[in-house]
């Protein structure tokens, strides 16, 4: 019977889209993928898209719509006069549009599908995998409600609206205020520009139906546990009874695992006997069968897949907090990744392109990737599920933004209410993925809201992962992980008692190349190159500084970022992915020593950022020499450090410094000469010229975010000594945020 369905389904779908087929064309204003060859507009990404609960029978809605644009206060649309492929959204080359939807728009679409005979007597669910924002759906031209948010799955049961037989006619109605509401909408904006991108509106995941008996399975929840050698799964149902049971069998393969049954709605401990564990190294994936039954009789079953790992936080053998996987340390490397498409923005244009992305991160040598601000579709994590990739999942942020030392917004009720609804959903909807590792409620103050109530929130929602409540900046002492961002960096926060310390964001290297931008001209970049070598010289130098942080106890870091996004050319690979700009092998073998043992870093000379040491300072340019050894400093004070501003980031400045220029001297006393490699450690904002005993030690343009460690010149090196020695500092900042403070340490 499965075969006789799918023979009436696929005229029915190429029967709807083949008359409007020929009207539709890929807009070409800006560049496309390779991928864009492959877009079927009688039937684009076909896959089946919810991987951890799969049915046998479906129908793909995606293909040919009809739409309209009109006016806000109209309630009814009696012209459809363009078409539209889904579900590219409506601004993507893609679409066949590339158009605009204003906040005073409403973009309608229209559909009609004809269903099988064979689903009679079946509930008909109708799911959209993800429309932005606010989404009204009529079928036959009655309404079956309202959704808003633009990240997360919803469905309607369809079935008691249907015609007995003939077109069925769907309708949507969305609206989309993008920037000028206070919605979730990540890196959207009306007006794109520099680290903002342009608008999505509409459908921008697969739309599809499928038949399900009128008690059936409704949601898997799948919890490993590798301690006590299980799987908990709760399955929930709809229609059920008391006298419905569970039967689920993993399998390895085609041999069978373990199997457990029991009542629905309550965990089943699945036990699996020496269980094969999911990580970067072995994505190993156990294949799930979960059949409902009733009395004795099949009633639905549906088929997913788990893996078997743990994420947590624990001491190292030498005592240091770390993110540890399956309870071993694990240092945690990747892209932040924004998950943007040139010709389908928001979209992949096919399957093959989401996956080489994930396929392309781990050729790069990274086994994480932060996808930042936005949710991809289910297939995504299936993959990054597949190919062992940690993923860092952002909640898209919204609403009023925070300076670097604000207070946390107050939100209005109903904006704190969608934020938690949409989160929830969001958590609920990609809780079976083992790839996910860690949530992140809040980027940069983006939205910031309650942080303390938002962290213990995201924990009560899934105990199971780790919560990094403020990547970046405005720390608010909770959650698992203390973040912070530092461009280029790299940098760490000190390890706390009860927190690990990563780096969320860092990089960001740029390298605009002809012929594969976004646009021509104003690329933007937070480093700008035009060669690979140079290119390539500066990323190593980023990653050699990586090591000796580890060594300190940094559990995790994430390079910004993976592609090009718009004007911004700061991706490992290009917009199109055409190009992988340093050439992942080359990526592979210098990102590899991020894995090595953790080097040992020993305190040769104090910085001030656990306890203060004094410094000579002055803020009037001195006489030449004033970095020599024998120079005096008549005149010039004395405070203990950091020196700064009141806004210093992530630092306590003791000594102010509010004016253009700093001087600075310090001596300090060795016991013997190191015999080790010698690091500058170093919080400066912004330039700084650092010399030990009168020889250039490091020049450092702009600013670091927090301490950091810099590679000293062979030369100043060289002049270390036991007995006195001279460290000497020109630091420059004409804006805010001033902040200079220095040590040694000793690899070992």
């Amino acid at each position: 019977m499965k075969t006789v369905v799918m023979l009436l389904l696929i005229p029915a779908v190429i029967g709807c889209a083949r008359s409007a087929q020929a009207e539709w064309a890929i807009n070409k204003d800006h560049i496309v993928t390779q991928w864009a060859a492959d877009v079927k507009p009688d039937l684009p990404l076909p896959e089946y898209p919810r991987p951890d609960m799969e049915r046998a029978e479906w129908l793909n809605l995606n293909g040919i719509w009809d739409y309209a644009i009109v006016p806000q206060p109209e309630t009814k649309c009696g012209r459809f006069p363009g078409q539209i492929l889904v579900p590219y959204p409506i601004e993507s080359a893609l679409s066949g549009v590339a158009g605009r939807v204003e906040a005073n728009q409403r973009l309608w679409y229209r559909r009609t599908v004809e269903l099988p005979v064979a689903w009679s007597g079946k509930r008909v669910l109708l799911h959209f995998g993800a429309v932005d924002w606010e989404c009204s759906v009529r079928v036959n031209g009655k309404e079956l409600g309202t959704h808003r948010g633009g990240y997360d799955a919803f469905s309607f049961d369809i079935t008691d609206v249907l015609k007995p037989s003939g077109l069925q006619e769907i309708v949507l109605v969305v609206w989309d205020p993008t920037d000028a509401g206070y919605q979730p909408r990540g890196k959207q904006v009306l007006t794109p520009e520099g680290i903002w991108y342009t608008a999505v509106t509409g459908i921008w995941q697969t739309v599809w139906i499928e038949p399900v008996p009128e008690t059936a399975i409704q949601r898997l929840k799948l919890t490993p546990d590798i301690d006590a050698g299980a799987l908990s799964l709760t399955v929930q149902g709809s229609n059920v009874s008391s006298k419905d049971t569970i039967e689920a069998q993993a399998l390895d393969g085609t041999t069978v695992a373990g199997n457990v049954t029991g009542p629905l709605g309550q965990p089943l401990a699945l036990q699996i006997e020496k269980a094969k564990l999911w990580s970067p190294d072995s994505p190993f994936l156990y294949g799930l069968k979960v059949v409902l039954k009733r009395d004795g009789q099949v009633v639905d079953e549906v088929k997913s897949y788990f893996g078997m790992r743990k994420i947590s936080v624990a001491k190292d053998a030498k005592g240091v907090l770390r993110l540890c996987l399956n309870n071993a340390p694990l240092f945690q490397f990747g892209p932040l990744d924004q998950g943007w498409w040139p010709d389908g923005l928001y979209t992949a244009p096919t399957d093959a392109a989401l996956r080489h992305d994930v396929e392309m991160t781990r050729a790069m040598g990274f086994n994480m990737a932060r996808k930042h601000v936005k949710v991809e579709p289910a297939r995504w994590y299936y993959h990054c599920d597949q190919l062992g990739l940690l993923v860092w999942q952002d909640m898209p942020s919204g609403d009023r933004y925070i300076g670097y030392i604000d207070d946390d917004i107050v939100r209005a009720p109903e904006s704190k209410t969608e934020y938690y609804q949409e989160f929830q959903a969001i958590i609920e909807g990609l809780y079976n993925h083992p790839s996910i590792v860690m949530w992140v409620p809040f980027n940069e103050g983006w939205g910031q809201f309650d942080t303390a109530e938002v962290a213990k929130w995201v924990k009560e929602k899934d105990p199971s992962r780790l919560a990094n409540p403020t990547s970046g900046w405005v720390d608010r002492n909770v959650g698992d992980v203390h973040d912070m961002h530092n461009y280029p960096g790299p940098g760490m926060f000190p390890v706390g008692n009860d927190r690990a310390s990563v780096l969320g964001e860092f990089g960001g290297l740029g390298w605009p190349i002809e012929g594969h931008c976004w646009l021509d001209k104003k690329n933007w970049g937070y480093r700008s190159f035009t060669d690979q070598a140079a290119l390539r010289e500066s990323y190593a130098g980023l990653v050699a500084r990586l090591r000796p942080l580890i060594g300190s106890g940094l559990s995790a870091a994430v390079y910004t970022q993976t592609t090009d996004v718009e004007i911004e050319v700061n991706g490992l690979m290009t917009y199109d992915r055409e190009l992988v700009k340093m050439d992942a092998e080359w990526l592979a073998k210098t990102n590899s020593t991020v894995y090595l043992p953790p080097p040992v870093c020993r305190v040769i000379v104090p910085s001030s950022e656990k306890e203060p040491q004094v410094w000579k300072y002055t803020f009037e340019k001195p006489s030449d020499g004033w970095e020599k050894e024998s120079f005096a400093g008549t005149g010039w004070k004395e405070g203990p450090g950091p020196l700064g501003s009141k806004t210093a980031r992530n630092a306590t400045p003791r000594t102010p410094w509010e004016s253009p220029d700093i001087w600075l001297r310090r001596t300090f006393t060795l016991e013997k000469a190191p015999a080790g490699d010698v690091l500058l450690v170093l919080h400066h904002d912004d330039d700084a010229e650092v010399y030990l005993n009168g020889v250039l030690a490091a020049k450092e343009a702009e600013h670091t975010a927090g301490y950091g460690y810099v590679p000293l010149s062979k030369e100043a090196a060289a002049t270390l000594r036991a007995g006195k020695n001279v460290i000497a500092i020109h630091c420059r900042n004409e804006g805010k945020n001033h902040c200079i403070d220095a040590g040694l340490e000793e690899l070992e």
